[in-house]
Order: structure tokens, then sequence, then C-alpha cells
């Protein structure tokens, strides 16, 4: 597939806006996805997409501009190049580390797009042998090591992803076509879209999360300008990018480890590996390259068991779910053999984000810190203007405005009583998937429930699923029995 002007376009507008959004703090990968996802309704499945991922690709560069520049990481995955980043923006070398950051960026965004290109569809064939049964187990699977992974309270993230199924059930049956849990309301009768869930839950409880924090602004923000590494830094950072590349290749598939735990432990390994470990914590080049390395790498790789399966590794790849599901695009072989434009699209247009990053990133710092620089009170209006008025172009309905406000002031209240959001959003996605292959394997074998230990496929998801759960149970006990021990001693 050629890079058509359409394409472009949709790749570079979802790069700016991911940068945009990103660089704002508390404005994560996944909440800047959201607040587009509404605005790719009306746009063809193949540019929605591109515009989609590139909106991923440009977040992970632009969470690294408020980590070095105020010490405040825009995204969660930037945490890690707070570290370094910000003790070289205090030595005067700002422009030096947003450079570095920028340079690394790319080249985990190029491994990342190569190891998607050249894992996803081979991974995809595997996906060929599934049944109703084994597409149950993925989806109990998905649902048990997110739920293990995004919380400290295993119980807490069981029951948050129990809530999303339940959501997923309103609607009309799968299978009999009766309505359920509608109350008489013909706007519930197709269900509860999960593009509002998400948008509800992601951007605006973050916009109700942070509404008491006090905002922080950069100073002389005017005289800050990137500064790509030249062939000797290049050099020297190679080591440190590598580790990050392939901490992201390997954590980008792993369900719910995501571009944080990436980063970290590529920050760590990075230190182990370096000639001047001293450095690190002190303005080391490499400990900003290491972790913004890793976390690009990430923004593609977490895509493969996406595609392959249908399953999302984190916030972001569920909005990008999202994306696929609203086109009437299923993951899996399926996507493959039926719309290839779709896949080899969204190839193109990773790339060409991951190469116009370093243009883009270089002339939009200036509107970056602008905006981080908006009083607060203004940019939260403007931004939840912007979410209306995207979920009022989906169908022009009232309705839906309810239904994501509602979805705000839900999610508001998990995090207060310190339940994960995102097991609840992939129960509303992976909701449809788990009940309709569960009911569909019941039909096929007239209710005997032995059909999910007929199935090789199925019997490993499943035991999976009971070893996840069971370890992270067991690990909490020794969280506990460790503190408890601590208090009497």
């Amino acid at each position: 597939m050629l890079v058509t002007t359409p394409l472009a376009f949709a790749a570079l507008g979802g790069l700016v806006w991911g940068v945009l959004g990103s660089s704002m703090p508390g404005m994560s990968a996944s909440i800047t996805m959201a607040l587009l996802l509404p605005f790719t309704y009306t746009l063809e499945p193949t540019l929605a997409i591109v515009m989609l991922a590139s909106c991923y690709i440009g977040a992970e560069y632009g969470g690294s501009v408020p980590a070095i520049l105020i010490r405040t990481p825009g995204t969660n995955a930037a945490a890690a190049t707070v570290l370094d980043g910000y003790e070289m923006n205090r030595q005067g070398r700002a422009g030096e580390a947003l450079g570095i950051s920028l340079w690394s960026g790319v080249i985990g965004g190029l491994w990342g797009l190569l190891m998607l290109v050249l894992m996803t569809e081979p991974l995809s064939r595997l996906a060929l042998q599934f049944r109703p049964t084994s597409y149950f187990g993925l989806g109990i699977l998905g649902l048990s090591i997110i739920a293990s992974l995004t919380g400290k309270s295993l119980l807490k993230g069981l029951a948050a992803a129990t809530l999303g199924l339940m959501v997923s059930t309103i609607g009309t049956d799968p299978m009999s076509g009766v309505s359920r849990f509608t109350f008489g309301s013909p706007d519930l009768l197709e269900g509860i879209a999960p593009i509002f869930v998400m948008v509800g839950l992601f951007a605006v409880t973050e916009l109700m999360t942070r509404s008491g924090v006090k905002p922080i602004t950069i100073s002389a923000g005017s005289s800050i300008r990137v500064r790509l590494p030249r062939l000797p830094m290049m050099r020297k950072i190679a080591r440190a990018q590598a580790v990050g590349c392939g901490i992201g290749s390997v954590e980008g598939l792993m369900p719910g480890a995501g571009g944080t735990l990436a980063s970290f432990i590529a920050y760590n390994e990075a230190r182990r590996w370096s000639k001047e470990p001293e450095k690190f914590g002190k303005g080391s080049e490499e400990g900003v390259a290491a972790p913004e390395a890793a976390n690009n790498t990430v923004a593609s790789t977490a895509l493969i068991p996406l595609l392959s399966f249908g399953i999302p590794g984190s916030n972001s790849a569920a909005v990008l779910l999202g994306g696929l599901l609203i086109h009437g695009l299923v993951p899996g072989p399926r996507l493959f053999e039926e719309n290839p434009e779709v896949v080899v699209g969204l190839y193109t247009g990773s790339f060409v984000a991951d190469i116009a990053q370093i243009l883009v990133g270089t002339l939009i710092l200036p509107a970056s810190l602008w905006l981080v620089n908006r009083p607060k009170p203004y940019l939260s209006g403007f931004i939840l203007a912007l979410i209306m008025s995207g979920v009022y172009t989906v169908h022009q309905s009232l309705f839906d405005l309810g239904i994501v406000m509602t979805a705000g002031l839900l999610g508001y209240f998990m995090r207060y009583f310190g339940f994960p959001v995102l097991p609840a959003v992939l129960g509303v996605v992976l909701g449809n998937l788990v009940e309709s292959n569960y009911r569909r394997s019941l039909a096929l074998s007239g209710g005997e429930f032995s059909i999910f230990l007929e199935d090789p496929i199925s019997i490993v998801f499943l035991v999976l699923a009971v070893v996840v759960v069971s370890a992270s149970l067991l690990n909490e006990w020794r969280v506990s029995a460790k503190a408890r021990k601590e208090r009497t001693a």
C-alpha cells in the first residue's frame, strides 16, 4: 500500500494530537486517544485506525516533555524519564534531554514496528485453530491477567472486571434477541458502546480527579529548543537504546505490563550495563534514552496480542480495540483475511508517524509549552467541551452524553475507593466475546460444561487464568503477612 495523502494526513494528525495531549500533565496516552476516538467514527476504517495508532506513538514522546521540564511525567510511562531528564534540565541541558528523548523514541518506535510486522500475522494464524471454547478461555485469561496486574488488590480488580461484564449484558441478547436491562429505553437496545465507557472512565474521570490538583507552570519556556544528539552522542546512548528496545519488545507482549514497567526495567538494566553507572540519577544521557526507547517500543509491540488475538495489553491498546470494533473490524485472523488493507495501512501509517516524529517533535514544542501554561480551569473546560462535542457527533444523541458523564462519575468513585479502571473497561470490551462464545459452546454441547475440557487450547487458557489468579492471591498474602510481621516487630 502506497502512502496516500489521506493516510499521511491521518498519521500526522494523530501524531500531532498525541504529542500535544500527552504534553499536559495527567493526560496519559490512553486519555489522549480516548478524546480522539469519537472523532474517528465518521472516518474510513483504515484512516481511523492509523490516526489512533499514530496518536499512541506521539503520546509516548509527548509525555517526556513535562517529565523533563517540570518533573511531572505527562504519561505514566515517562515516570522513569524524570530521574535523569529533570536533572539534565537543572544543569541547563533541557534541549539536549528533549532531543535524546525524541531520537530514542524514534529508534524504539521503528524497532517496535518491525516486531509488529514480523510477529503479528504468524501469531494470528494460531487463532485459526480457535473454537468458541478457545475464545471463551482467551477472554477469561485476558481479564484475569489485567485484573491481577492493575491494582494492589486482586479482589478489587476482579470486581471491576465483573462490573464491566455486567454493563456489557445491557441491550439485546446476542443469542435470543430478547432485550435485557433496558428498562424500556430504546436507547439501550443496542447496548452501551465501549467507546462511551472508555471516554468516561479515562477522560472525564481524569478531569474530575485532577480538579483539585495545583497546576505547575514552566518558566522561560520560549528559550527551550530541542537539540537532537550528534553522532558521538548517538554512539554513546546506542547501548541504552538497545536495552530499551529489547525490554520493550518483551514487555509489550505481556498483557498488563505496558510501557511503565518496561521503562523502569529498561532504566535499571541500562544502568547495570552502562560504562558510567554512577551518572544515573545525576543527569545521565543513557538514563533518558533507555526508558524512552522502551516505552516507544511498547507502543507498537503492545498491538501484537491485540491484532493477533483481540486481547489488549494496556489502556491505550484497549482504546484502539474500541476503534476497531466501532468500525466493525474483528482482530485476529479474520482481520488479515477480510481487511488486509487496514493492517497494511496501520503498518504504513505507523512508519510515517515514526519518521515524522523527528520533525513534529521539534516544531511542536513551543505549542506544547503554551498549552501546559494555560490556566487550568480554561484548559479543563476546553477538554470537557472537546469530549462532549466528540461524543455527540457519533449518534447526535444527548443520551450518549449522559452515559459518558455517568461513566466518568463511576470512574471517580472507583478511583476514590481504590478500584482499578482498566479491568472494567476490558469487561465492557470483551464482554460480548466471553458471553457469546460461552453460550455458543453450551449450545453445541447441549448444555454440557465438559466441552470446555475437550478443547486443549481452552484448557491451557483456563489453567493459566487459574495460575495467574492464584499467584496474585499468594503474592497479596505474602505482602500482608510481611506487613503484619513488621508492625508487630
